[in-house]
């Protein structure tokens, strides 16, 4: 599969230094989007910023209501960033790796 939309949603947990809460109304208005285009989701993102080798944390697969979503997690390391890829196994309390290719087009 190939990502053809990527939604951006505003964060508004209340420290959002080290929680992700999406917008409900961003949420909304991309599910709304993705539904009349006709797309699947295929992938979640956020950030780890402080994470040169980020891993899901419990708070991210307690919080992983997409069952079927890759959970990419980017981090950073110096002057770098770190993408990483997990499937998130939210009634089971637990997370595994996942493979992705990126594609310059």
């Amino acid at each position: 599969m190939v990502v053809q939309s990527v939604y951006r949603l505003r964060n508004t947990a209340s420290n959002s230094l080290v929680a992700y809460e999406a917008a409900p109304e961003d949420l909304f208005a991309a599910q709304r989007m993705m539904r009349e285009r006709r797309e699947q989701l295929l992938g979640i993102y956020h950030s780890h910023p402080r994470a040169c080798d980020p891993v899901p944390s419990k708070t991210d697969v307690r919080m992983a209501y997409y069952p079927s979503a890759i959970y990419f997690i980017i981090g950073w390391c110096e002057d770098k960033s770190v993408l990483r890829a997990f499937r998130l196994f939210e009634s089971e309390g637990r997370w595994e790796e996942a493979e992705y290719c990126v594609i310059d087009e």
